[in-house]
């Protein structure tokens, strides 16, 4: 009996040590960015060395000034564009975003971006 109580206890403590961990490995934000950010250069640049391109990339932001002024303050280059849907399918209560990775500190700003609570997924802008 006593066994099973050691047993039982050690699973519990166990269980415990779980949820403090599952806290410590949120997720990360720059999971929300859906490009392949491993082939851009220091410059957010990418392709070869006589033909480097940036990468432009789209995401949906509520359509209100105090969204756009808090996107606005992390890059001011994001181009808004109200009544778009874009590839990211932004609805009539959003705004489709569109910036580019062709700046030093693309990662910050990407960063930074995704730690916005709303927004869902920063794609890739194609342009068609």
């Amino acid at each position: 009996m006593k066994l099973r109580q050691i047993g039982f206890c050690g699973l519990l403590v166990l269980l415990a040590g779980c949820g403090d961990r599952r806290e410590e490995l949120a997720v990360d934000p720059m999971t929300k960015v859906e490009i392949d950010l491993s082939v851009l250069d220091e410059e957010g640049l990418r392709g070869p060395a006589d033909g480097k391109v940036a990468v432009s990339y789209e995401f949906a932001i509520p359509n209100t000034s105090r969204c756009r002024d808090e996107v606005r303050r992390i890059d001011p280059s994001v181009q808004f564009m109200a009544g778009s849907r874009g590839r990211v399918g932004a609805d009539e209560t959003e705004c489709l975003c569109i910036g580019s990775t062709h700046r030093r500190d693309y990662l910050t700003v990407l960063r930074s971006l995704s730690e916005l609570p709303y927004i869902d997924r920063i794609i890739e802008c194609h342009f068609e």
